[in-house]
């Protein structure tokens, strides 16, 4: 296997942390409110506080790497990861799970952050792009085997194995991360006194602003998704968690052809324009989702379908715009994005999981919304702005 190709393969695992962290237990969700005769809504703080503490790691994690390098925090935070997925497979109650996933996220936030900056540090431009392509293409495989694999343990096992999955998987992570080289120069590391002003330079960075917030526009819909998707497909359409499983994994297969066709056209089509067209894309979905006549899963299914795939396809080039717009504190940089994305997903956890009549058509409303507002937003920039992006 070439170089290239065991980057690929190690920054995929490690991107994949949050997306499996969080779907492998999808299925177990209406389960366990069950189980432990809890309202839905008190299950699903398991996934919302998960991703409000791996936010704020993510400023952490970021700005210390660019102080004390990559590695040495990667396998610190994965460490934290292992220890706190086999503490959640014993848990006794919601309590003591949302604890101990709130400690997980703490140890997630390495990896997510951290697989961002190392492509910023070994891969230039175009490059760096397609690699990112690859990657969202492979992680990809993640949301599409994560719930099938959770439903899976639940139908042969219990939900408590979902977690034993999630700590052998950080324990592999572990081991790839004890052999890579630290990829962040000597001569580019902060000083210890500065470790945290390049967020202030950050902040003060108009074009990185301005994309971070643009990104976060085409996120938010899939992660409400995310949220209301074992409810719906579950409890409102009577599926069983092996077959929720199935459609969770089809709205997933379309990030990774959205990640593919980024690759087909990459060199064809500019950056800022594929942009464009994931925002369009994302818009599209919702409003068909809005108008659709939600009588089974499909009504759902092919809507996010054609959401995930615009997503997959302007992810690459939205995260390789951003980037492009510092050239030191990659840390910082890609932990303020994750952040930024992270905060307003959790966000949109909690706004779908308010006791709405009609959930699908409030994640219509919320991919018609937020993509159309990207998009003129996107398309003012680039008309008034003094400089091409």
């Amino acid at each position: 296997m070439s170089a290239v190709k065991k980057w690929i393969v190690l920054l995929a695992l490690l991107t994949a942390f949050p997306p499996l962290s969080t779907n492998m237990y999808l299925p177990a969700m209406p389960s366990l409110a069950r189980q432990w005769q809890e309202p839905f809504w008190m299950i699903n703080l398991t996934l919302v506080l998960f991703f409000l503490v791996f936010s704020i790691f993510l400023l952490i994690y970021g700005p210390l790497s660019d102080r004390f390098g990559r590695k040495i925090l990667l396998q610190t935070g994965i460490s934290v990861y292992v220890a706190a997925s086999f503490l959640c497979a014993f848990s006794q109650g919601v309590f003591s799970l949302i604890i101990f996933r709130m400690l997980q996220a703490t140890g997630a936030a390495s990896a997510a952050a951290l697989s961002l900056a190392i492509t910023k540090d070994i891969f230039e431009d175009y490059h760096r792009e397609k690699i990112l392509a690859y990657i969202s293409m492979v992680v990809a495989l993640s949301p599409m085997l994560g719930p099938a694999i959770g439903g899976w343990a639940l139908s042969i096992f219990s939900w408590n194995w979902i977690f034993v999955i999630l700590g052998f998987m950080g324990i592999s992570a572990l081991f790839g991360v004890s052999r890579m080289p630290e990829t962040l120069a000597p001569e580019l590391r902060t000083e210890s006194i500065e470790l945290f002003k390049g967020y202030a330079a950050l902040v003060h960075n108009k074009r990185y602003i301005v994309l971070t917030c643009l990104t976060t526009f085409g996120t938010m819909p899939l992660f409400a998704f995310v949220a209301a998707s074992s409810e719906i497909y579950i409890v409102g359409y009577g599926l069983s968690e092996r077959t929720y499983g199935y459609f969770f994994g089809f709205n997933a297969l379309a990030l990774m052809a959205g990640s593919f066709t980024c690759i087909r056209i990459g060199g064809q089509v500019m950056s800022r324009n594929i942009l464009s067209i994931g925002f369009l894309g994302i818009a599209a979905g919702g409003l068909w989702l809005f108008l659709g006549n939600n009588d089974g899963p499909w009504d759902l299914a092919l809507p996010v379908f054609v959401m995930s795939f615009s997503l997959g396809l302007s992810r690459p080039p939205s995260h390789n715009l951003v980037l492009k717009q510092v050239l030191k504190g990659a840390g910082a940089a890609s932990s303020l994005l994750m952040f930024a994305m992270m905060t307003t997903g959790a966000a949109a956890m909690w706004f779908i999981s308010l006791n709405w009549d009609e959930v699908t058509s409030v994640l219509g409303i919320m991919g018609l919304s937020c993509a159309s507002f990207g998009l003129i937003c996107w398309l003012l920039i680039q008309k008034f702005s003094a400089h091409p992006w």
